[in-house]
């Protein structure tokens, strides 16, 4: 069996890995073809392109690189015509994976699958009835997507968020993690400005005057920063301009539980919005979310929007208990007290993050071994 994945970012690509893991066990005779990262790649894909070309987010930050883009989704659409799988698996992504959808069935009859459902809920409804003219079947990450895919005729199994099954730090990592630095029981900030260029450049100034603010007030308190692979040299550029020194965990040297042990003895987090509400959920750390795109963007996604957060926890557990500081509320005036406050009071988010565990299917199989089950039940 034959199959092309295609991710197009570091969160897709994690999704990847699992699903191909879950695929392999199934179908031990699998062979895997497409797009990816190192995720993806140590599973045995051999990436068509790399895949952080794709990694752009923001409608403003696309239009740069339309026509780079364009090319890219014709490269892909001819590749999966020419290499004929038994089906394709686009993941997330979908301004880039849906046009390459539409180009697979224009030119073959190839089963396509899309994983992540996108976010019709949030904005732009009509891409589901869209997508369902390119797109066979969904596996959906939430559990109140299926509905709004199989109203226009896809097929749509919720087979869980893959962070419910990812490896957690214990309880005594975390406290090697605070004695190697030094840190004993002050309060320890997690820093996450972003995986993106786009995103550290447009928040990581405003994270460190906000965290200075922090500092200022509980000056015993330290903030570590996980550095994202494809930003680490950005990250330390722009965190030398800070008024402090933030503890920096470069990928490229650190152990492999550093990240994961940050996140876990961590009291509260600074973090960009996305799917890293949901890790730090996992790792039971209360969080303040903050988010900026360019002006016209902005003004883009304010009119479209269809919620009143963003923030996958207030989401999934149907509470608004996480602080969001968006657009023009990006400020780091108003982020400072947010989190002195969630500091002070971590128990108002520990019971929604729970909740949003339990409901993205903590305790049950595998989503990577649930999603790549649902995959070979329908062909």
């Amino acid at each position: 069996m034959k199959i092309f994945v295609l991710a197009g970012e570091p969160s897709g690509d994690r999704l990847g890995g699992a699903l191909m893991a879950g695929l392999r066990e199934l179908r031990p005779d699998v062979e895997f073809i497409g797009v990816g990262g190192p995720i993806m790649q140590s599973h045995g894909l051999d990436s068509l392109f790399p895949m952080e070309e794709l990694s752009i987010m923001g409608l403003a930050e696309i239009l740069p690189k339309y026509f780079h883009l364009k090319r890219r989704i014709g490269q892909t659409a001819g590749f999966i015509a020419a290499e004929k799988p038994d089906v394709v698996i686009t993941i997330d992504a979908p301004d880039f994976s849906l046009r390459v959808a539409k180009l697979v069935k224009d030119l073959t009859n190839i089963r396509t699958i899309h994983y992540v459902a996108p976010s019709v809920w949030a904005w732009r409804p009509k891409r589901a009835e869209r997508m369902a003219h390119m797109i066979d079947h969904v596996l959906a990450l939430l559990p109140f997507e299926p509905p709004l895919m199989t109203a226009h005729g896809m097929d749509c199994d919720f087979v869980g968020h893959p962070v419910v099954g990812e490896r957690q730090a214990t309880a005594e990592e975390a406290a090697a993690f605070r004695a190697a630095y030094g840190i004993d029981d002050a309060p320890l900030i997690l820093a996450l400005p972003g995986s993106r260029k786009g995103e550290v450049n447009r928040l990581s100034d405003r994270f460190g005057a906000a965290l200075a603010g922090v500092l200022q007030a509980r000056p015993d308190a330290r903030v570590v920063l996980p550095c994202a692979a494809s930003v680490v040299d950005l990250v330390k550029e722009k965190t030398a301009q800070w008024s402090f020194d933030p503890i920096l965990i470069d990928p490229a040297t650190a152990g492999p539980m550093d990240k994961l042990a940050a996140f876990r003895a961590a009291d509260v987090a600074l973090a960009a919005s996305g799917t890293v509400s949901l890790e730090l959920a996992a790792a039971q750390t209360p969080m303040v979310i903050a988010y900026d795109f360019t002006w016209i963007t902005w003004q883009i996604m304010k009119r479209m929007a269809l919620i009143d957060t963003v923030t996958l926890v207030n989401l999934v557990s149907d509470t608004r208990v996480v602080p969001e500081f968006l657009g023009p509320d990006c400020l780091p005036d108003k982020m400072t007290p947010a989190i002195l406050d969630v500091l002070d009071h971590p128990e108002r988010q520990l019971e929604a993050l729970n909740l949003t565990m339990e409901r993205l299917g903590k305790g049950g199989e595998a989503p990577g071994l649930r999603a790549a089950r649902a995959v070979l039940d329908r062909l």
